[in-house]
């Protein structure tokens, strides 16, 4: 059994009344209208829909609201609508069983209440939380932001590239402004991503990796064992920093989204302030594809993905000496 609680509120109302007419006065006009003598709406009925909002005529019939107006009765205007809802007999029942004990008027005033309390504490948490993001939900989204654009970016490329003279005029100038906007996007989420790492005023070890998870796991990893550690998600930003400060160690993901691991540690260690920092690469790659780059990178070893924390104890033993 289902029953039906209808909600509803007269919280407030305008009363619309008319000098009344002589009933004779009200027949007649009704009988003009309804029988055709009078095709269009007459003064008094623009007088009543522009000043109650309601309707005269509804359908070819005069309303009954506008004939209480001419007869002088208060039209009212209610500002809060009836809602109707089912509920099982059980929670008729239990909500009945609320009222009483919580003085409560009526069951509607409950559900009112009810619902602008949950409206509130959702704003509530919604203003707390939204800038408490951790960085593995941020780097889920931008995983979740460059999937999809790298297909934007990289079959609008390829139409403009391919298929410019078949284009007409209207569709090129689409295509170019759906690959000037993925580039767009593209600088955001690589901007925005650059500014997310894990602070640390000095650090021994620097973390150029773009997942965050791994930033945020081998960083807590290293303090536990009382080393600092800093992470940056993109190549560009690991030059930047090392620009500034020298780390100890220097762990390197090869598939970065702006540079290639590989290129980068070549770029280390040609450089002469730079090249005797031990720098291992960490990546999901096979082993024996890595091993083919290491005299080309002159990189100093490599840790595979996924790792275990024993993976690390060279490291270790290299900062305690």
């Amino acid at each position: 059994m289902k029953w039906c609680v209808k909600i509803a509120e007269k919280e407030s109302e305008i009363v619309h009344q008319k000098e009344d007419y002589d009933e004779d006065e009200i027949k007649e006009l009704i009988r003009k209208y309804e029988e055709g003598e009078i095709e269009e709406k007459t003064p008094e009925m623009e007088e009543y829909e522009k000043e109650t909002g309601k309707y005269a005529i509804w359908r070819g019939v005069v309303t009954e609201g506008f004939k209480k107006w001419l007869k002088g009765e208060k039209i009212y205007d209610r500002d809060k609508e009836r809602i109707s809802l089912y509920v099982s007999d059980n929670t008729k029942e239990e909500w009945q069983e609320f009222i009483k004990d919580h003085n409560y008027s009526t069951i509607s005033k409950l559900i009112r209440e009810s619902v602008n309390y949950f409206i509130d504490q959702k704003s509530s948490l919604i203003k707390d939380n939204i800038f408490k993001m951790d960085l593995e939900t941020i780097g889920n989204i931008s995983h979740a932001l460059k999937e999809p654009l790298t297909s934007i970016k990289g079959f609008s490329q390829l139409l403009l590239e391919n298929y410019r003279k078949d284009l007409s005029e209207d569709v090129l100038l689409t295509i170019e402004n759906i690959f000037e906007q993925s580039l767009l996007l593209e600088g955001k989420i690589v901007n925005i991503l650059d500014d997310i790492k894990v602070e640390a005023s000095e650090y021994d070890i620097l973390l150029i990796e773009d997942d965050l998870a791994t930033i945020r796991l081998l960083t807590s990893y290293f303090e536990s064992k009382g080393y600092t550690c800093k992470g940056v998600i993109s190549g560009t930003k690991g030059i930047e920093e090392l620009k500034h400060s020298q780390p100890k160690v220097i762990l390197l993901d090869i598939i970065l989204p702006d540079l290639s691991g590989y290129d980068l540690c070549k770029m280390i260690k040609s450089d002469k302030t730079l090249r005797e920092i031990p720098v291992y690469l960490l990546t999901a790659i096979p082993g024996s594809e890595v091993e083919k780059k290491l005299d080309e990178t002159k990189a100093d070893g490599y840790i595979l993905k996924p790792f275990d924390f024993s993976d690390f104890a060279f490291i270790l033993d290299y900062l305690t000496e």
